[in-house]
């Protein structure tokens, strides 16, 4: 009699080791018998598809199954494959024990069950389940199961061979059959010896030595046996003890996967000196840079050449260097008519480009025709140093030149070829020639396109708040003589932006009383132009008065403790265009009051407000709190290291970057030409100030490779961006994930690739960093002084402007289009999908409310009488002993904390594309929030939009009808709008006031408690009395036209 347990799969193991994944295999123990199958390693819902056989010793009465012993199934986590010093070898995960009643008789009667997985002590941490299928086999069973194998392996081939041989020739004559197998093979880890009663004269043979390769053999399916509506169900016997099991996959197409789960993070473990620890070699690099993998360069210095022979009649030379790498060269500038030549160039060639044995460096005249050879120095690159930061940079050597033939002297033996200053050594991406040397994959561009790929570091512009009060003007006098004064407005510009006041009309002393706030960046180049203007006619405004004020100290003072700013008397020129009063400002001040004669004044009162933060992303996913003023921010609180490592499954060859922001720093990552699966392997650090915070990532296409200075530039294509929070973030760990790249566009959601980064937050002042979660999020001034919602997102457009302008000023430029893609410039505008998403984030929020509801509802109809019987009693406790009530909910709470810190996230949140609502969107919804501002599409469109908005905004607007029609029910119980409803709950109000002042509270509280929680047997199925009363009182509905 033989017990066989199959095992399929398990799901939702518990991490192990500070990852977020196992390396799950199960172990069966059966009456002193163990086996194990494989292990499936980083994977917490692992499949085996493997089936163990036991000897069962004493073969049992069918009706007697329980006397069989018990089976042991325990699920493990092997240590060995992430640390092989390991103590422990194993982890455990869970286990099941099931008793011999659990077993079926016979194979036909095993049904497959997926069974929870138990504790094995108090402390234990066990999730997650394990499906198996136990049944018994008998002498026939195991006799058609021998037979099987012996005519398996009759069929194979006369000699004893491998069964993969043969799936191989099989794979070779029909290999859309073998790419379509249905089966899967699995082997057995542990096998038990077989015993002498049921080994077959295969088995035999094939036991003779212990040298010999195990035949692995195929069961194939059975026609004349009907399948189990199982997962994993087999219609053959099984095989003898230590054979393979073909598990058949079940027929049909695939299940259709659930909305998200191809967006979801992967982690990785890549050989990162941070994560590999002191053992590693790799550890050794500068602590700078142990974020990415180490990349071996060879790098060149060409740093100048003296007493080069000339080459042309003339007796001039044009040289140029050309360094030589098997098939990659890098060639420096030409320089005209110069023996001396001075180019100071760093070449740089990736480690995959180190395939030749020599490495050239030739010096060459630039000719009309063909370039002459000048002479040449040649390296053995065995003989190249080795040069690793923080040692100093190599010192470059004279080295003299020599002919094709390795000859240093002309012919005649009194003049050489030159000498050439040259520096190379092998390196890393840590090397300080990293960033501006000219890497082997990008020397045939141009200058202007090589400039486009080098890596940078940018900082936006230190923005400001501008406050500006237009208070009153004083003697106005009209633009035209003779005419009485129109109405007069103030007009208040600074560069692109520009704010109104309200008409005053009829009087040469107007009073406006406004306040205005501007975005100001340093250096202050646009001044501040106030003009009072006429409004003579609709949509015709006459200057009659202009002043132009520089914006700095002393004209603009400095507001950095929120303190009241004094206003002044300006005077107003008159007669002044725009151009005169922009070239008016660098004239002095003096001067121009002094050759101004015009008597009219404007009161203002101005500040720069630098206790305010200058928003300029949204505020749900800021990467900056500080205030602009440096003496009042805070000290930094932890150190963020990011490591850009690469990318995959971009699709095509693209010529891929990153840029990452978090608050004001700004960096970008070298372009990697013409490929899919780019390896940056590039660290960033940023001080961090606030947790609640987030780092945005994002990866282009640059398409300004090719493009001359007479071109105009493209536009840089979006291929995804990842924002990670740090207040998500476990400190001093490590995260190295794929974030998955989306691109939504009209059509739809797409899938763009795979960003691999590495985060890790690091603490560096604890008690400040808990501090902060007592602090204000914003600096104190918008809370002392807030501005208006409708101005905030103004000032906050006008300062993603400013930015995208003065980067995009930088050397080599960040374009406009990827400072707006990073700062989410578009993220105010209407999207349906974006509604429906956050109606139910809202929903969402009222789901615990909504089951507890449901629970209690269930507690006071007797659904289950025991756990209705514990609330009473906890109920009466609490009721008697009010003062335990406050500690019992912050008890609950603290254990509900506990409970939920085994499920705590193991990775980093992402973009959810189920949350977002973007793989269900419908296209008109996506094409509808592309959609220019103002519309660019036609009128029926439009139209049809229209019409769908008004249907959703009824339903809103119901809902919010609804809501209102029951707040005015409630405002009508003491209104008297309906005398009689008014009077009954008065008098109502006035006998419980007496009840209650008589009857002692606990009494009051158990009575109404017992009433609440009542038997449905003495419950009505009709609405309660207060309820037909509150839904009778009138509310104000009936007033609506």
């Amino acid at each position: 009699m033989k017990l066989a347990v199959e095992i399929s799969d398990a799901s939702d193991l518990p991490p192990k080791d500070n990852a977020a994944t196992c390396n799950a295999f199960v172990e069966v123990d059966f009456d002193g018998q163990k086996q194990r199958t494989a292990t499936r390693p980083a994977d917490r819902s692992p499949q085996w598809n493997e089936t163990l056989l036991f000897d069962v010793r004493d073969d049992p009465d069918p009706g007697r199954l329980p006397s069989i012993p018990a089976v042991e199934v325990s699920v493990l986590h092997d240590r060995r494959l992430s640390d092989h010093n390991a103590v422990r070898p194993s982890a455990f995960l869970g286990r099941v024990r099931l008793t011999g009643d659990s077993f079926a008789p016979s194979p036909d009667e095993a049904v497959l069950q997926r069974y929870p997985l138990e504790k094995r002590g108090l402390f234990s941490r066990v999730s997650g389940d394990i499906a198996l299928r136990l049944y018994l086999l008998d002498g026939r069973d195991r006799a058609d199961g021998a037979a099987a194998a012996a005519a398996a392996a009759n069929s194979s081939s006369a000699a004893p061979t491998m069964m993969n041989n043969v799936d191989q020739d099989q794979r070779r004559a029909d290999p859309a059959a073998a790419s379509t197998d249905p089966e899967r093979v699995v082997r057995n880890a542990f096998p038990a010896a077989p015993s002498e009663a049921a080994r077959t004269p295969a088995a035999e043979s094939m036991g003779k030595s212990s040298h010999e390769p195990r035949v692995f053999r195929s069961i194939p399916a059975s026609s004349s046996e009907p399948r189990r509506a199982t997962l994993h169900a087999m219609a053959a016997p099984p095989p003898p003890p230590g054979q393979t099991v073909v598990m058949p996959r079940p027929a049909g197409p695939p299940p259709a996967q659930p909305p998200g789960s191809a967006y979801g993070l992967v982690e990785t473990r890549p050989p990162l000196p941070a994560k590999m620890g002191p053992r590693s070699s790799a550890a050794k690099i500068a602590s700078t840079y142990d974020m990415v993998e180490p990349m071996t360069y060879l790098y060149v210095t060409v740093v100048k050449a003296r007493d080069l022979p000339t080459m042309d009649i003339t007796g001039s030379l044009d040289p140029y260097v050309e360094v030589k790498l098997g098939n990659f060269k890098g060639v420096t500038r030409h320089l005209e008519k110069n023996s001396n030549p001075v180019w100071r160039q760093t070449f740089a060639f990736s480690g995959a480009h180190l395939q030749s044995s020599q490495l050239e460096v030739i010096v060459k005249d630039k000719d009309v025709l063909r370039d002459d050879f000048v002479g040449r120095v040649v390296f053995d690159m065995s003989d190249i140093p080795s040069r690793l930061p923080p040692d100093s940079p190599l010192a470059p050597q004279w080295y003299r030149l020599a002919d094709a033939h390795g000859n240093k002297m002309q012919h005649g033996g009194h003049h050489g070829y030159g000498e050439i200053m040259l520096a190379v050594w092998l390196g890393t991406q840590a090397d300080e020639a990293f960033p501006e040397a000219w890497h082997s994959d990008a020397h045939s561009l141009s200058q202007e396109g090589l400039t486009n790929t080098r890596s940078k570091v940018y900082y936006s512009p230190k923005l400001i708040y501008l406050k500006l009060s237009v208070i009153a003007a004083q003697d106005l006098i009209p633009a035209e003589k003779g005419r009485p004064l129109a109405a007069t407005i103030a007009k208040i510009q600074m560069g692109n932006q520009i704010r109104r006041t309200r008409p005053q009309s009829g009087t040469a002393n107007p009073i406006w009383s406004e306040e205005f706030m501007f975005v100001a960046s340093e250096p202050f180049e646009d001044p501040l132009v106030v003009t009072v203007e006429e409004r003579v006619a609709a949509g015709r405004d006459e200057p009659i008065g202009r002043l132009i004020i520089p914006v700095n100290s002393p004209y603009v003072p400095r507001n950095d403790l929120a303190k009241s700013v004094p206003s002044k008397w300006f005077s107003l020129s008159r007669g002044m265009t725009m151009e005169e009063a922009a070239a008016d400002v660098t004239s002095s001040i003096k001067n121009r009051e002094s050759s101004k004669t015009f008597a009219s004044k404007i009161h203002l009162k101005m500040s720069l407000e630098t206790a305010y933060h200058v928003l300029d992303e949204s505020t749900h996913y800021s990467s900056d709190l500080q205030p602009a003023a440096k003496k009042l921010r805070k000290s930094a609180i932890g150190i963020l290291e990011v490591g850009i490592l690469s990318a995959r499954g971009l699709g095509g060859n693209k010529n891929p970057y990153c840029v990452a922001k978090y608050g004001s720093k700004w960096v970008r990552t070298r372009t990697l030409l013409f490929t899919a699966a780019p390896q940056w392997n590039e660290q960033y650090t940023w001080e961090v100030f606030d947790l609640s915070t987030v780092i945005t990532v994002a990866v282009f296409d640059n398409a300004n490779l090719h493009h001359g200075h007479g071109h105009e530039p493209s536009k840089d294509q979006r291929i995804g961006k990842v924002r990670v929070r740090l207040a998500t973030l476990e400190t001093d760990r490590v995260y190295t994930h794929y974030y998955p790249l989306m691109a939504l566009t009209p059509s739809g959601l797409k899938k763009t690739g795979e960003l691999h980064l590495a985060v890790r937050f690091t603490c560096t002042a604890w008690a400040n960093m808990l501090a902060q979660y007592g602090r204000p999020l914003l600096p104190k001034m918008h809370y002392t002084n807030p501005i208006s919602v409708l101005q905030l997102d103004y000032l906050r457009f006008q300062a993603m402007q400013m930015v995208a302008t003065r980067l995009g000023r930088a050397e080599p430029p960040l374009r406009r289009e990827v400072v707006e893609y990073m700062l989410d410039v578009d993220s105010h505008m209407f999207s349906l999908r974006r509604s429906k998403s956050n109606f139910y984030r809202i929903t969402s929020l009222f789901s615990g409310a909504v089951a507890v509801g449901r629970w209690f509802d269930g507690i006071c109809k007797w659904k289950n009488p025991l756990t209705t019987i514990l609330v009473h009693v906890l109920f009466l406790i609490l009721v008697c002993y009010p003062e335990l009530i406050l500690p019992t909910v912050f008890l609950y709470l603290f254990m509900i904390g506990v409970w939920n810190y085994r499920r705590r996230p193991r990775k980093p949140p992402h973009m959810d594309t189920v949350l977002s609502h973007a793989e269900l969107a419908h296209p008109d919804e996506l094409d509808e929030e592309f959609d220019t501002f103002p519309t660019s599409k036609p009128s029926d469109v439009v139209r049809m939009r229209y019409d769908r908005l008004r249907s959703v905004a009824g339903r809103v607007q119901t809902v919010v009808g609804d809501l209102a029609m029951q707040g005015e029910r409630a405002q009508s119980l003491l209104s008297w709008r309906d005398p009689r409803a008014t009077a009954i709950f008065i008098t109502l109000s006035l006998v419980v006031a007496i009840v209650l002042y008589v009857t002692p509270f606990q009494v009051v509280a158990v009575v109404a408690g017992l009433y609440l929680l009542r038997h449905p047997r003495f419950r009505s199925k009709q609405p309660s009395v207060p309820f037909n009363f509150y839904k009778r009182l009138p509310a104000k509905g009936d007033m609506l036209l």
